[in-house]
């Protein structure tokens, strides 16, 4: 994993490409390349991940210089993709991925993706045809933007890297009003700053005589799979699919590691790697995992360490501890809001701490159990929407008695049947509103696909949040969050044979028996720890930022009151978000739920000015 620049059909000079290139260097802290050749330029910043001798390094060049590539992600199967290649006569001169990519561009050409188990965003530059071939993984886990400028293509794993190629560098009103009122916008081609595009996940493109054709390869619904019609069948399909997610994951020439939360998706992981290492079955994978990172909120209600500690102690292995602490100050929140270059509902600093204690420690590779909730139903508000697939009362109550739990309501709630009654209404509301919004904003590929019509109301909405809401969005801040230090994050769950699982399961496999995201749980419960396996309450990976915020209360009032937070074109109503922070600090007897949903759209507010001093008025140190 590392951070990719290049410019094709424009020249530019030496000075600018390593400009741009050194903007990338936090993802790419163990080495750097450029080539140029006439007006093609390819630059590289390298996190040595597989192969840590020059022989990986890149910009590579493959079949006597004739392609050139420059590489961001993991090939989890090149060993596989490599015999296979080995046998139709290709010859390879290192240990490396990314020579297996080249090897498999020039057998197959664009449909080389295709054969690829991984995470990716990459170009490959043809000297004889003069083409350029970009392609970014089926998911958009690695991310890639580009610009078409006098003629020219300019591309760059984050925006900052394409900023200096750009005549100014204006804000996206239209982006920042779609982000107030939807907050996901990854599924969208464009961003933040004008004239920079987002390239989709799933898709290759060829660029050649200044044109840049955009093609889709991969969409989930064309690759439903046949799964067993018993629950004991689709149990051991799953158990076999996530294990070798997770045995292809580790293969690496660093230590990995694992960040725990305590929940079910990150013990899986953990509880898996050991599982796999357990067994010795001489698979190339890397023997160094026994590294677990736990990051608590210590006297915060948020805080789940015990449930970690459940989980490192099971497998035998010791844990890093990290207390996430309110390190709030402007040049924190600026530093942030740069390395992330993207808005969001909560501040990353908590996620950011983790992965700089890694690198720190030693771990450059992080495997980690996010995508679950998205592809499972791990979150109540998807649940509700299996309330209109329920064939009877019987299992209309037990959804309703799952969601409750999953809110952590108490017994002594108002009556149940009465509730249970409001909530499908409401989700029969709810349901309405998520078409209108896929009709208006969404337009993708895949609500608009014909399987989709015939998938339950649950698996629709999860088919949503996996490929056009939340999940592109959280698989974004994750690659900023651990990128920032240098570190790569490996997702055994979005392995696309599992998404594939996912989409092609009934609602009634993914909740069952009072628990959501039952198949995980029945695959790996010999596995786990009982009490994590079973356990029903869901806190999510937050920082308390209602208790952040007025802990440094001084330090947001002094932005709100700063002449800069009056000038700015990034916020809507100066005096309504003054007012608003000082009537949140004030109030210190808070019901949390209501609290911790002020506090998300104070930080809206203020965030989207702290994103325009660091990204656009460049206020970072």
């Amino acid at each position: 994993m590392c951070g990719i620049y290049g410019c094709v059909g424009k020249r530019i000079s030496r000075e600018l490409a390593d400009q741009c290139c050194d903007r990338l260097r936090h993802r790419g802290p163990d080495g750097r390349g450029v080539w140029q050749e006439g007006d093609v330029t390819l630059a590289h910043r390298r996190l040595a991940i597989i192969d840590l001798t020059e022989g990986g390094s890149q910009p590579m060049s493959y079949a006597d210089g004739r392609y050139w590539i420059t590489f961001n992600g993991e090939i989890y199967n090149y060993i596989e993709i490599k015999k296979e290649l080995e046998q139709t006569g290709c010859r390879f001169f290192s240990d490396s991925d990314t020579e297996v990519i080249l090897a498999a561009y020039q057998t197959w050409g664009e449909g080389c993706v295709t054969h690829f188990n991984g995470m990716w965003a990459f170009a490959i530059y043809d000297k004889e045809e003069r083409t350029l071939f970009l392609s970014r993984d089926r998911f958009g886990v690695k991310p890639l933007y580009y610009a078409l400028k006098d003629g020219g293509l300019i591309f760059a794993s984050e925006m900052k890297a394409i900023m200096p190629c750009l005549d100014q560098v204006r804000i996206n009103g239209e982006m920042l009003r779609f982000f107030r009122i939807f907050h996901h916008y990854e599924f969208r081609e464009d961003c933040l700053i004008q004239g920079i595009k987002r390239f989709p996940a799933g898709h290759n493109a060829v660029f050649k005589d200044g044109q840049l054709r955009v093609r889709r390869y991969w969409n989930t619904l064309d690759h439903l799979l046949d799964i067993p019609t018993d629950h004991g069948g689709q149990v051991e399909m799953f158990r076999e699919l996530f294990i070798d997610a997770c045995r292809l994951r580790m293969r690496s020439d660093v230590p990995i590691g694992t960040s725990l939360s305590g929940g079910l998706d990150s013990s899986a992981v953990l509880c898996a790697m050991h599982d796999i290492a357990s067994r010795g079955d001489g698979e190339a994978y890397q023997r160094d995992w026994q590294h677990a990172y736990v990051a608590g909120f210590k006297g915060s209600v948020l805080d789940e360490t015990a449930y970690a500690k459940m989980v490192t102690d099971h497998v035998g292995i010791g844990s890093t501890y990290i207390d996430i602490q309110d390190i709030t100050d402007e040049e924190t929140l600026y530093r942030q809001a740069y390395l992330l270059e993207e808005l969001w509902m909560n501040t990353q600093i908590p996620q950011m701490a983790i992965y700089e204690n890694e690198r720190l420690d030693g771990t450059v590779v992080s495997i980690d159990g996010h995508g679950a909730d998205e592809l499972f139903g791990g979150y109540s508000f998807n649940m509700q929407f299996a309330l209109l697939d329920a064939p009877d009362d019987g299992a209309v109550r037990m959804l309703a008695e799952t969601i409750r739990e999953a809110e952590n309501i108490g017994d002594d709630f108002v009556d149940m049947e009465a509730w249970t009654r409001r909530r499908i209404r409401k989700t029969k509301i709810r349901h309405l509103c998520e078409l209108i919004y896929r009709d208006l904003v969404v337009k993708g590929d895949y609500c608009q696909h014909p399987k989709f019509k015939r998938m339950d109301r649950l698996a629709q909405s999860l088919c949503v949040e996996t490929h056009e809401k939340i999940l592109p969005t959280l698989l974004r801040n994750y690659d900023r969050d651990s990128m920032a230090s240098g570190v790569e994050i490996r997702m055994p769950f979005m392995d696309y044979r599992i998404v594939a699982f996912a989409m092609s399961l009934p609602w009634d496999s993914k909740i069952r028996n009072g628990c959501s995201k039952a198949i995980i749980r029945d695959a790996l419960c010999d596995i786990m720890p009982y009490d994590i396996v079973y356990r029903k309450d869901k806190k999510g990976f937050n920082a308390p930022i209602g208790e952040w915020i007025r802990g440094s209360a001084e330090v947001y009032l002094d932005l709100v009151n700063s002449t800069r937070f009056l000038e700015s074109a990034a916020v809507k109503d100066h005096k309504k978000i003054r007012k608003g922070l000082y009537d949140f600090i004030k109030n210190e007897d808070p019901d949390y739920n209501a609290d911790f949903a002020k506090a998300q759209r104070l930080w809206l507010e203020l965030n989207m000015f702290v994103w325009e001093e660091a990204m656009i008025k460049n206020r970072v140190s």
